[in-house]
């Protein structure tokens, strides 16, 4: 047994020069059986369309030139790594990566594809190098278990020779307890003529034979990991795990004393570092990890090799430590922004020194390229799913166009493909009730409706309770009150009023904000109250400003509100009244200039649903507004690019807003000169 408690010579030294590229064969395409010629230089979007497409393609045209009537027409590719869409430079890392087994970073939005592209590395990587690991009882130190690394499928072979061997030695040895018993027993019997002492003998007999037979048990092997049945590398997603499932643990024994204690090599769990061995090993949220579990995540990763131990000091498997068990794996970890701050900077650093960091997009330009790529996904999502119905050629339109509109630039796609996936399961599912043959451009709006987001709907009930309880003001004049617009969560918009009161001060003027602001909206307000200041006539020093969020319940983080504020505070300052049926939004420089601002289409869809008749947006962002069809009669979108447009828009009575808006261009020392109320522009979606 002395030679299978050798280590296997394949496992890798200690001190080894871990940014040494690998052999030729790594770079051949594993899953290659011969009749597929491509390597791993053809993946995701550098794989064609397999489907008819037009030779002279309008640039217009939804499907990108597609000649199709369902889904069914467009091939799905077989491999994970060639359903990969958009995201170039994110798989041209993962691309190198996998030919020189370099760790990855990948940091991006939810539902960007850094999980998929995961999986895909794995596909990458060589199989012909997979190990399997056994675990062997050490016969000087029960508890350091010996370990040993065999070639994939090896591992089975072994421990089904030790469990004949041991049935070889557990018949023998029970044909020897039979007979000593019988042996015992008749002479108890016939010549003692002793029933009970013959009895109690054989029963002593028995139990020794039993006992002695634990010892030869032991020395079967445990199967610590099995990569018999594996046909790619091994990928192991430990996103959330805890230290014992990630790092391999030891399960606590209740009999650890009097020859009933289970062997420890058999107690031995391997984790998910391990079973990821010349594979990949992915870690979403990458920060939630405790600072502990990074650490030794780190010792894994430089020294390739992790011992086994019991992961809570109460447990008997604390007592026990493994020979080090082969951590030979790629690292990709993934997260949000945030996941950087919390990620201890020894482990970033050990990524970021043996490999790369990517940033996910979150949209891709729109090309009829593109276009024909988002047909196939809706592809690959109905294959994948299974149960949907296939999706007609107005679907698939209707697809590309949500895509287009959450995207929120103009002449781009959204790459946050896992929330358009369930608009395409939810649109399916539609169908599918109705038993449709298909899925149609009806079932997809209908969807649109079903799959909401919590914040859409928390949105719309909130608009509706305002309405019932009267708190909006859709019409007439109010002086130092402004319908501004916001964003909950990433998708649906709200309309927040907001008002302002100049009252005479008791000390120092100040100005007063309050509706929960975080930092950004604090700043904007400061911001803002630098225009008052140098545009009242008045001395505001010995004036307080007060400023209201109205019911905004979940905080103001950003400066949105900035011309909403400044505009709610001016109308204060001379008591001018503002149009009741107008709302805004717009960031606002301390010169007077409106800034682009985010969620535009959401704020004005919302402003429609409210009944308001008019919205004001900054000029540069009309290239991102793409509303729905059914508010596009509902309201008129006014584009400004300086505080006085928006005063020109909101204000009531000519004359004073004429003094009003000059004074104002004179002190900002704006070169903007005045064109009158811009005309409304309603465009329609792209």
């Amino acid at each position: 047994m002395s030679n299978d408690m050798d280590k296997d010579d394949s496992l890798p030294e200690q001190g080894a020069d871990e940014s040494a590229p690998t052999s030729e064969k790594d770079v051949t395409d594993p899953v290659d059986d011969g009749t597929d010629e491509r390597t791993i230089d053809d993946l995701g979007s550098d794989v064609e369309i397999s489907a008819d497409i037009a030779d002279d393609v309008d640039e217009d045209d939804l499907l990108g030139g597609l000649q199709i009537d369902t889904t069914e027409d467009i091939e799905v590719p077989d491999r994970l790594v060639d359903q990969v869409i958009g995201q170039e430079h994110a798989r041209d890392v993962i691309l190198k990566a996998a030919k020189q087994r370099r760790h990855v970073m990948m940091i991006g939005s939810p539902g960007t594809g850094k999980s998929m592209l995961a999986k895909a590395m794995s596909e990458l990587l060589p199989k012909e190098e997979l190990q399997d690991v056994l675990v062997y009882h050490n016969p000087d130190d029960g508890n350091e278990p010996k370990v040993r690394t065999v070639p994939a499928g090896k591992g089975e072979q072994i421990v089904e020779a030790h469990k004949e061997e041991a049935r070889k030695r557990n018949q023998m040895r029970s044909f020897l307890m039979w007979i000593i018993i019988a042996v015992v027993v008749g002479y108890s019997l016939i010549i003692a003529q002793q029933v009970l002492l013959g009895i109690l003998a054989a029963g002593i007999i028995f139990l020794a034979f039993r006992y002695g037979s634990r010892g030869s048990d032991a020395m079967i092997p445990n199967l610590l990991v099995n990569n018999a049945d594996t046909s790619t590398a091994p990928f192991e997603d430990s996103t959330g795990a805890h230290a014992g499932a990630l790092l391999g643990d030891v399960r606590h024994d209740p009999f650890q004393s009097g020859g009933m204690e289970t062997p420890s090599h058999d107690r031995v769990e391997a984790g998910a570092i391990h079973k990821a061995n010349k594979g990949v090993l992915f870690i979403d949220e990458i920060n939630t990890l405790d600072i502990r579990s990074q650490q030794h995540l780190m010792t894994a990763i430089q020294e390739r090799e992790f011992s086994i131990t019991g992961q809570s000091e109460r447990s008997s498997g604390a007592m026990v430590q493994t020979e080090p068990v082969p951590t030979d794996f790629v690292m990709v970890a993934a997260g949000n922004l945030d996941a950087m701050e919390n990620m201890h900077p020894a482990l970033r650093s050990r990524i970021k020194g043996y490999g790369y960091e990517v940033y996910m997009d979150d949209t891709i330009e729109d090309t009829p390229e593109m276009r024909r790529k988002y047909a196939r996904f809706v592809a690959q999502e109905v294959a994948k799913d299974g149960r949907l119905p296939k999706f007609n050629e107005e679907a698939i339109e209707e697809i590309i166009l949500e895509a287009r509109r959450r995207a929120g630039r103009k002449g781009h796609l959204t790459l946050e493909l896992r929330n358009l996936g369930g608009l395409v399961r939810v649109a399916g599912d539609m169908g599918r009730a109705e038993d449709a043959p298909m899925t149609t451009r009806e079932h997809v709006l209908q969807a649109k409706g079903r799959s909401r987001s919590i914040e859409q709907q928390l949105a719309d009930d909130y608009i509706k309770r305002r309405k019932d309880y009267e708190l909006s003001v859709n019409e007439g004049f109010v002086p130092g009150r402004v319908n501004g617009l916001a964003v909950m969560g990433e998708d649906s918009g709200i309309v927040m009023p907001v008002m302002a009161e100049v009252t005479p001060s008791q000390g120092p003027g100040q100005v007063i904000a309050t509706g929960k602001l975080q930092d950004i909206a604090e700043e904007s307000v400061q911001n803002v109250s630098a225009i008052i200041k140098k545009y009242s006539g008045e001395n505001i020093a010995e004036k307080d400003v007060h400023i209201q969020f109205v019911q905004s319940y979940e905080g103001v983080n950003g400066d949105s509100a900035s011309i909403t504020v400044a505009t709610a505070v001016i109308s204060a300052l001379e008591d001018v009244g503002i149009d009741q049926s107008l709302a805004m939004t717009g960031s606002l420089s301390v010169r007077g200039d409106v800034l682009p601002v985010g969620g535009v289409t959401h704020k004005i869809e919302a402003a429609a649903k409210a009944g308001m008749k008019r919205v004001i947006i900054p000029r540069a962002n009309m290239q991102d507004v793409m509303i729905e069809e059914e508010y596009q009669e509902m309201v008129d979108i006014i584009p400004v690019s300086h505080i006085s447009e928006v005063l020109d828009v909101a204000l009531e009575g000519e004359p004073e807003k004429d003094s009003l808006v000059d004074r104002l261009k004179s002190i900002t020392g704006s070169a903007f000169e005045k064109q009158g109320t811009p005309s409304p522009s309603n465009p329609s979606p792209q």
